[in-house]
């Protein structure tokens, strides 16, 4: 199974965006780290936010943050919405092939592609957030000093 560019600049976009919190991040900022196009990654922004997954604050001092807490955010359900065309074979689609209907072949690749997403489903954006991994991955896209992963997933303690 392969992804397309596209889900993966999603992908990539939710984790920045998710390290980033509470702080606002730019298509500017989320491009450079990565080295990708902005021009692509507008559109990959402006569909999360269509989809309620990024907030877009406009004018001076906007930004995007996440329309959602990152533990509601699950990995499956997002490659779901991103990709295009889930069919790994012609005969998944309007195509067809001569062997369809006894085919054991489309049986074993419509299993493997159920078990695909029910392993994604099974993640969040929290989890990719999470733990040593989350300040790592921070550091390696400049987000210096991290901004603690672990604060942005649990509430803040109030001292009285």
């Amino acid at each position: 199974m392969r992804l397309t560019r596209y889900t993966d600049y999603a992908l990539r976009t939710l984790i920045y965006v998710g390290l980033r919190e509470p702080k606002q991040s730019s298509i500017a900022e989320i491009a450079r780290a990565y080295g990708i196009s902005e021009s692509h990654l507008t559109k990959v922004v402006h569909q999360l936010g269509r989809l309620g997954l990024i907030q877009t604050i406009r004018g001076r001092g906007g930004g995007l943050r996440l329309a959602k807490p990152p533990a509601e955010i699950v990995v499956g359900a997002v490659v779901r919405e991103t990709e295009d065309d889930l069919a790994l074979v012609e005969c998944f689609s309007a195509g067809s092939c001569a062997i369809t209907a006894p085919c054991r072949l489309r049986r074993a690749l419509g299993e493997a592609l159920a078990a695909f997403l029910a392993v994604l489903d099974r993640y969040t954006l929290a989890d990719l957030l999470g733990g040593s991994e989350g300040d790592e991955i921070a550091r390696l896209l400049g987000l210096s000093p991290p901004m603690g992963v672990a604060a942005a997933l649990e509430p803040e303690e109030k001292s009285v």
